[in-house]
């Protein structure tokens, strides 16, 4: 039997490409700037799956207020209301943890010092699932790098990715499910109210055909 041809250098420098630009896609984390009113709360919600990795930094900006040193409080708190993070009196910190619940974690922020001026910004880099991942760390450990690195990326990036899958099916049932029960309360609510209402008309004639035949109307 022949060999297989071997695979050009540029189709595979092109495969190799395509792999590092989609897991750097996927692996992307996202930083945001929040601007905190003088008095009230700034939030951040995020919905996540169970069993995930959450990992953020947030830093206070001092370019609005060179003179002043200002502090903040934050509170990070799970779905069902459980408090994952507090600190107060703080310009930098970092909050870390693995969600036990799915639903919409919150992280909320607010100035708790006396020098609030008009207001501050403050800088949220918040990693969620791979991307809270140390990759260095695991390329030292598994001696692994270059493209082998990158396709590790895109392997656990295609199993996040498998997951939320898994998980948006799961609450796409949950809502079909509560939508049909709502479907049939609303459809056997309205044979009711039909029903009463034809008793009431029943009832109404009976009381009318009543009342004419003793003041023999009828």
């Amino acid at each position: 039997m022949a060999a297989a041809a071997a695979a050009p250098p540029a189709l595979t420098l092109a495969v190799a490409a395509a792999v590092i630009a989609a897991a750097c896609l996927l692996l992307c984390a996202e930083a945001v700037w929040l601007d905190l009113p003088q008095s009230g709360t700034k939030c951040v919600s995020e919905e996540i799956q169970s069993n995930v990795v959450v990992l953020a930094d947030y830093a206070l900006m001092y370019e609005s207020h060179p003179s002043s040193h200002p502090t903040i409080a934050v509170k990070v708190t799970s779905p069902y209301g459980n408090t994952l993070h507090h600190n107060e009196n703080a310009t930098v910190g970092q909050f870390a943890f693995t969600t036990s619940e799915a639903g919409n974690y919150l992280a909320c922020f607010w100035i708790d010092s006396a020098e609030k001026g008009s207001g501050i910004s403050i800088n949220l880099d918040w990693k969620i699932g791979i991307a809270a991942k140390d990759w260095d760390v695991i390329a030292k450990k598994e001696k692994i790098e270059g493209v082998e690195l990158e396709l590790r990326k895109l392997e656990v990036a295609v199993q996040s990715i498998h997951q939320n899958m898994i998980y948006l099916k799961a609450r796409e049932a949950e809502m079909r499910t509560v939508s049909e029960k709502t479907n049939a309360r609303v459809a056997w609510f309205s044979i009711l109210s039909l029903s009463v209402c034809i008793v009431v008309s029943i009832l109404q004639l009976w009381h009318l055909q009543g009342y004419f035949q003793k003041k023999k109307l009828i």
